[in-house]
């Protein structure tokens, strides 16, 4: 499907771009049984604009992650030469910034001009584009000409056949590689038959791939039926949606298979299960649907479909790829970088009593070898928002080569390097008393009586307050790392794909 290293849109089967369904996992399923091309779900070009690129080493991936920590596109190389990126846009500066982000990572660039749902034309896009044929113009001939893949758009018929021909000559004028047309009005829903006359008119009227979508209702309910609803609307190529949500396993010439043999892949609990219901249908209300739809986790959905071992051996896969990652980059072990000692740790809470931080013994101990405290500088990194800390103390530096979640964290891995290069003790779970912080402190018991307690406590709390709130010192140091005081620890996306 690609010619002279493009994506080609010339008798192509596709799948179409589904809200919740077109996530990874299912696309991936798509490719397995047969499908040429896949497009993602509709994207909204806001959220994406504010979305950074990482790099997900343990699934293999490459994730668009958002400011609140949700991984809005997730892709993979499997599919880099053939996977489509839709989005939804009502603004041609916008939506070349985005197309920008996720250029090197997609076969092509989608302009949702067909999505008649609220959601998506409050905003201009989708359907409401439809109106404004100066917009549409604006926005594909800006991205036509600043990307260096093909752009596409999809869009629905107009209310009558002359209109519609006229926008989509209008729109091969840009320069965009092919136009999907569903066959219905902006009105009309799934249960209206689809006009495929429609679609033969814009196919015959211009020169570009034209891919017929809208008839998984009526004419696609088997793998030869695709070839069918081609020959009725005269295009290029075909696209569906309901059809290969319900069985994926339609783009298989042996296809649909029974359902039980199309759950390949796992993904956001959720998501599934709204896929899965999906493709049950009129199986919902057995046995297996009901578990399915009481499911509340990626192991609850697995037991349902007896791969209870599959699951577990695929948790276990990717811990082991997780720990060999960060094993083969990180030893544990001192190294010099410049004139800072480091070393692979990170801080594990649930290791120290619920009052004791490495921070306040590192403190503990410099004043009693009367030092000065110690100073924290921390760095963020612009790609996920991670952490690390630096400190000094007694004028050398320690860090820990690994980055963490929090600013909090950072500095207390920081602290650890230090106490384990010091060879000092850092008030583990287990670790035999010190005498650097107060036993009573170590216990937890905050109602002293004597005086000798409250001033004991008084003691404590200076610690504390000096180790916790104080603000650290915080550099930049000029490789796409920015200083922070954002508390906010994002979580690494841990959605599985198998």
């Amino acid at each position: 499907m690609m010619a002279a290293g493009r994506l080609s849109f010339s008798n192509i089967t596709a799948l179409a771009p589904m809200v919740r369904v077109g996530t990874l996992p299912m696309r991936l399923l798509a490719l397995d049984y047969g499908a040429d091309v896949v497009y993602c779900e509709e994207l909204i070009d806001i959220k994406m604009a504010q979305c950074q690129r990482v790099v997900n080493e343990v699934l293999e991936t490459v994730d668009f992650v958002a400011p609140d920590d949700r991984v809005m596109f997730r892709t993979c190389k499997r599919e880099t030469d053939r996977v489509v990126f839709q989005m939804g846009t009502a603004d041609p500066d916008r939506a070349l910034a985005v197309a920008r982000l996720v250029e090197k990572d997609v076969a092509a660039i989608d302009v949702n001009m067909g999505c008649p749902k609220e959601y998506s034309t409050k905003g201009g896009m989708g359907a409401a584009l439809l109106s404004d044929p100066d917009k549409i113009e604006a926005i594909l001939k800006k991205l036509v000409t600043g990307v260096s893949i093909p752009v596409t758009c999809k869009i629905r018929i107009l209310p009558s056949l002359e209109e519609t021909i006229s926008l989509v000559q209008r729109i091969e004028k840009t320069g965009v590689t092919a136009v999907a047309v569903h066959g219905r009005f902006k009105e009309e829903r799934p249960r209206h038959p689809v006009h495929c006359d429609y679609i033969q008119a814009v196919a015959q009227a211009v020169s570009i791939p034209v891919i017929a979508n809208g008839g998984s209702l009526d004419l696609v309910k088997t793998n030869s039926d695709i070839e069918e609803f081609r020959k009725a609307t005269g295009t290029s190529s075909v696209m569906l949606a309901r059809a290969a949500m319900w069985n994926a396993s339609v783009f298989t010439s042996q296809g649909p298979l029974p359902v039980e043999k199309a759950i390949q892949y796992d993904n956001n609990a959720f998501n599934t299960k709204y896929c899965l219901c999906q493709m049950l249908r009129d199986k919902v209300e057995s046995p297996l649907g009901k578990q399915v739809q009481a499911a509340q986790t990626n192991a609850d959905i697995s037991e349902a479909y007896g791969l209870q071992e599959f699951y577990q051996q695929t948790l276990e896969q990717l811990q082991a790829r997780r720990g060999a990652l960060q094993s083969s980059s990180q030893p544990d072990r001192p190294i010099m970088d410049g004139d800072v000692t480091t070393m692979a740790v990170k801080f594990e809470r649930r290791e120290y009593p619920p009052q004791i931080t490495p921070k306040m013994f590192l403190l503990e101990w410099s004043r009693k070898e009367k030092l000065e405290q110690p100073q924290y500088e921390t760095v963020q990194r612009s790609q996920d928002r991670a952490f690390q800390s630096t400190v000094t103390v007694a004028e050398k530096k320690y860090r820990s080569s690994l980055w963490e979640k929090s600013k909090k964290f950072a500095e207390q891995a920081a602290a650890i390097v230090c106490l384990r290069i010091l060879g000092i003790p850092e008030g583990r779970i287990g670790e035999e008393d010190s005498g650097l912080v107060c036993k009573r402190k170590r216990e937890g018991r905050m109602n002293g009586t004597t005086e000798e307690d409250r001033s004991k406590k008084r003691h404590v709390a200076d610690i504390l307050h000096s180790t916790e709130t104080s603000e650290p010192t915080v550099v930049t140091n000029g490789d796409g790392h920015k200083p922070t005081t954002n508390e906010k620890p994002p979580e690494s996306p841990e959605q599985l794909t198998l």
